[in-house]
């Protein structure tokens, strides 16, 4: 029997924090550079990515190997519920103010684009791409917006304990093309 979505997101955020802080160290330097090499195989025009919250892994020395490599970063901000996030230009280092979620986002006057690539948070994920998020749905309406525009790859970043054998998931639920944990990049298109 499996778990629903209410169900298997506390469980997969309970072992994630259980992570020590050196293991999060360590996941935090693989992701930064295993995270640029993918980067620099696909060939993004512009990478978005997401300020960490407590418990998530600090994607920002990515952020920073990305930028110091020449390539555009922005960062989501949060508008109303129920609407997709919008994409500022963001490099490290840049101001930020806090988001209606109480997340750093780039300043209102910050160019607002279109990404190529992301970078999504998540509590939980399966090897075919789905993923549980937080709940509110506002990386799978603008996974969902940006795919209707042109091709663009979404890359979980989750810690291999958060894996799960099969993720609930519905028609509107959109599918992560890679996984990059501490311990390998999964490719999740073969699976689908």
């Amino acid at each position: 029997m499996f778990l629903s979505k209410p169900a298997l997101r506390p469980r997969a955020l309970a072992w994630r924090g259980e992570t020590s802080v050196e293991a999060a160290a360590a996941y935090t330097a693989h992701l930064a550079a295993e995270g640029l090499a993918l980067v620099m195989r696909l060939r993004p025009g512009i990478v978005a990515a997401y300020f960490p919250l407590a418990g998530e892994s600090s994607i920002l020395p990515l952020l920073e190997k990305l930028a110091g490599a020449g390539i555009k970063t922005a960062l989501p901000a949060t508008g109303r519920r129920g609407t997709p996030l919008v994409f500022r230009l963001w490099r490290p280092g840049e101001p930020t103010v806090k988001g209606k979620m109480a997340i750093e986002e780039p300043l209102p006057a910050a160019p607002e684009i279109a990404p190529d690539l992301l970078f999504v948070p998540l509590a939980a994920f399966d090897r075919a791409g789905h993923r549980i998020g937080y709940g509110a749905g506002f990386y799978d309406r603008s996974v969902a917006g940006l795919r209707a525009k042109k091709p663009i790859w979404a890359v979980g970043v989750a810690y291999a304990s958060q894996e799960f054998l099969e993720i609930p998931h519905d028609a509107h639920d959109e599918s992560l093309d890679y996984v990059l944990t501490e311990q390998e990049l999964i490719s999740c298109r073969v699976l689908r």
